[in-house]
């Protein structure tokens, strides 16, 4: 169910035309306050708020309540609260000066990609 989610989360991420979309799995970290970050970045602001408001109806859609979230004023950062999935979406001057990854650089991590999908031909 998690990789559903994880997935669903990417998707709704690259359906904004987010990028770089990468998870990390937090399982083994004793304490840690979640089981996954799922981390993405976007070019501008209007579009920061658009992936977050994405993922939000994605995972309503699905069942999931969204606990908390904080960032929506300003759109540089708006990190959203799952229970066992912590979504932060970054302005990408903002992720690539926090560089929450390389906090997290022993963990496993998954790198997701944009789907294509394959229209079927008529013959």
């Amino acid at each position: 169910m998690i990789t559903h989610d994880l997935r669903l989360i990417a998707d709704a991420i690259y359906d904004k035309k987010g990028e770089n979309a990468v998870s990390l799995d937090l399982r083994a970290i004793d304490g840690a306050i979640t089981d996954f970050f799922l981390v993405c970045d976007a070019s501008n602001t209007t579009q920061v708020g658009a992936i977050a408001d994405n993922i939000r109806e994605k995972m309503e859609q699905e069942g999931h309540r969204l606990f908390r979230s904080q960032g929506e004023g300003n759109n540089f950062w708006i990190i959203q609260d799952y229970g066992n999935i912590v979504v932060h979406i970054f302005l990408k001057e903002y992720r690539d000066f926090y560089r929450l990854e390389d906090l997290w650089a022993d963990v496993p991590r998954k790198e997701y990609k944009l789907r294509t999908v394959r229209k079927a031909t008529q013959e």
